[in-house]
This record gives structure tokens, sequence and C-alpha cells, in this order.
């Protein structure tokens, strides 16, 4: 494959690309050749602003790239723009004899982010409506310590990290984590703070989708 053949490919990839993810996608191809990387072909670029011809990356930097940032492929990597959009971006190598051509892909998944801050305020409770109608809803809350406690063998003050993300994902198992204030007293029964009991439910959830 010569040059325009290499250039012809990557255009078309790059259009189909864009046309198929829309206008939050931008693609190009570079001309990673040349120190500066100028864009041959850019579709969607109102994404960072750029045109045919800019030598600016993603950044909004004009700076030379290194050696190996020229030959490498670079995949799913995070970038934000100079207007504050956040990019996932990656960038794929064809070279040749007499060519050194890259398609670049930046998607902008700012808005994403925004809608997923929506959406966790509109999940977000105080308490679970049991343990706010009914008494006895704190000594429940104690009970269930209590036994998943009991099924690890050990006195609260005797446990190390792993067994209180043990103690806690039994504990999300039993659905602990819905009785109201059920952080603060899990915090303090562990001698913890409740910021460290929200790092431990947001591992233990990890670790069971990884799971999964």
């Amino acid at each position: 494959m010569d040059r325009d053949g290499a250039f012809e490919f990557l255009d078309r990839a790059a259009r189909g690309i864009a046309e198929m993810f829309g206008s939050s996608c931008e693609t190009l191809v570079h001309d990673m050749g040349v120190r500066s990387h100028p864009i041959l072909s850019i579709y969607n670029g109102h994404v960072s602003g750029r045109s045919v011809g800019s030598t600016e990356d993603i950044l909004g930097t004009g700076r030379e790239l290194d050696d190996e940032a020229r030959l490498r492929d670079q995949v799913n990597l995070s970038a934000t723009t100079p207007s504050g959009q956040q990019i996932k971006s990656s960038t794929f190598h064809l070279i040749g004899e007499d060519y050194n051509l890259a398609l670049g892909i930046n998607f902008d998944y700012t808005s994403l982010v925004y809608a997923n801050r929506i959406l966790a305020d509109l999940i977000n409770v105080q308490s679970d409506l049991k343990s706010a109608l009914f008494q006895g809803g704190d000594s429940a809350l104690a009970d269930l310590f209590e036994q998943c406690l009991a099924a690890l063998g050990k006195p609260a003050d005797a446990l190390g990290k792993s067994d209180r993300l043990k103690l806690v994902a039994l504990l999300e198992q039993q659905n602990a984590f819905s009785y109201r204030k059920s952080v603060p007293y899990v915090a303090r029964r562990l001698g913890v703070s409740r910021y460290t009991v929200y790092k431990y439910l947001d591992e233990v959830t990890r670790q069971a989708g990884a799971e999964e």
C-alpha cells in the first residue's frame, strides 16, 4: 500500500466512525511523519476546534511529539481540552516505507458526566422506608451487625482491613445499608471514618462487578 492508498483508507475509516458515533466523536488523520503532526483530514472538528492543517493536539498544544509517541498506538486515554471538555482519546498508526499516518479518535463524554451526576442525585435516598416508619430500626441494624460480625469470628476491634471488607460485604448482602444512619453506625462500630466505610462499599461493589 502506497501513501495515497493508506491515506484513503484511514480517511474513509475516520469518516465512517464519525458518522457512526455522532457529533460528539471527532476523528482525524495525522501526518505522523512530520514532528508537528499536521492534520490531513478531520470530521466533527468542532469537538476540539481544529481543522485541516492544524498542528495542535487535543490538549490544545502545538508541541512536537517525541519519537515513541510518533510510532506507538495510544488507546483509550483521558484528555481535557482547553475549553474543559472531557475526552477519551485513541490514536492508531499506519506506517509504510515512505509514510507514517495515524487515525485519531476523540470522543467527548462531558455530557455523560453531567448525566451521571443527575442520575446519582435521582437515585440517592436518605434512608429506607421501613426504618423510618417503624421503631426498632436501629436495633435491627445492630442485630445484623452482630450476626455478620459473628460470622467472621473476631471482635470488631481485632479486624484488619480485609476482615472489615468482608464484614461490609456481608452487611451489604443483608441490605444493612438501607437502614437509617447505617454508615455512621458501621463506622462507629469499626472505629473508622464514614469516608472509609463508603470506600469499602465502593470496593465491595467493584469486586462484585468484576466477579460477574
